[in-house]
């Protein structure tokens, strides 16, 4: 049987590799993509489920699945050509994502399906510092937290349940680490970002509530505090939280390994352990 053995959570800021490029190892955001790959490599994960938010990319206006799941043995990008990212050809546990989707429409949740997709810096990013090597093949689960309307937060928990439930029935011996990528206060080149920057977290006082939450594994207040107007509120892509939902619908209760804001930025980086 599949086993989970780590939940993670990263931003996925475009300019990321390109400031640790200039800045070097030592800058606080490679030490904090650092740290997180400690954890992901003591655990030796076979495969890495990742819930993402498209940046209309993959998905456009004209096919926008509320939650879609990526079947296929690899995909490649990043789409979107983010400074001083290399192309990378990413491997897909195809059989896996296929098996999370049949689970998942039995249990009631209407999954898209795409087999024939780019992804892009919102996917690239995290692997571009966690997985340089593209060694770990994924499972992408898209979820919309971009266009409104945003699907409800509890059912993006619920959603995550789903696929911890779908993981654990898998009969493979595999090894899964879980990925949220996103940030909780974020706005792009839209009227909000402060200081009249293309981009920036107009509210990291929402950034503090969810962190302050995620920390004391008060799961269910983050719920019903993280309505579709209050994630808005926050930035025109903070609805990239529901992806740290979906994680905690896998995680449960447990508390996290290592858990560190950058405030400035309206997001943080998280671990959380089954060991």
């Amino acid at each position: 049987m599949a086993e989970i053995v780590a939940g993670i959570g990263v931003p996925h800021t475009p300019f990321f590799p390109q400031l640790v490029a200039k800045e070097g190892p030592q800058c606080e955001t490679a030490q904090l993509f650092r740290a997180v790959e400690e954890h992901l490599y003591a655990v030796k994960p076979d495969v890495l489920v990742i819930f993402d938010s498209d940046h209309l990319n993959t998905f456009f206006f004209d096919n926008l699945p509320v939650f879609c799941i990526g079947v296929t043995d690899r995909t490649e990008g990043p789409s979107d050509n983010p400074p001083a990212m290399p192309h990378y050809v990413v491997p897909v546990s195809e059989a896996l994502a296929g098996h999370v989707r049949t689970k998942g429409v039995g249990d009631g949740f209407d999954l898209a399906m795409t087999q024939e997709f780019q992804v892009d810096h919102s996917v690239l990013v995290p692997l571009h510092f966690l997985t340089p090597t593209m060694q770990l093949p994924i499972v992408p689960v898209f979820i919309n937290g971009i266009v409104p309307p945003l699907p409800l937060t509890k059912r993006c928990f619920a959603l995550g349940q789903a696929v911890r439930r779908a993981i654990e029935a898998w009969p493979g011996p595999e090894r899964v680490a879980v990925l949220a990528s996103g940030s909780f206060s974020l706005e792009v080149a839209g009227p909000n970002a402060p200081g009249n920057q293309f981009a920036g977290p107009p509210d990291p006082g929402w950034a503090d509530t969810v962190l302050n939450c995620l920390s004391r594994t008060a799961t269910n207040e983050l719920l019903e505090q993280a309505t579709q107007e209050r994630m808005l509120a926050a930035g025109n892509v903070a609805g990239e939280l529901l992806n740290w939902v979906a994680l905690l619908g896998v995680i449960g209760e447990r508390r996290p390994r290592f858990l560190e804001p950058q405030r400035e930025h309206g997001h943080a980086y998280g671990v959380w352990r089954w060991d």
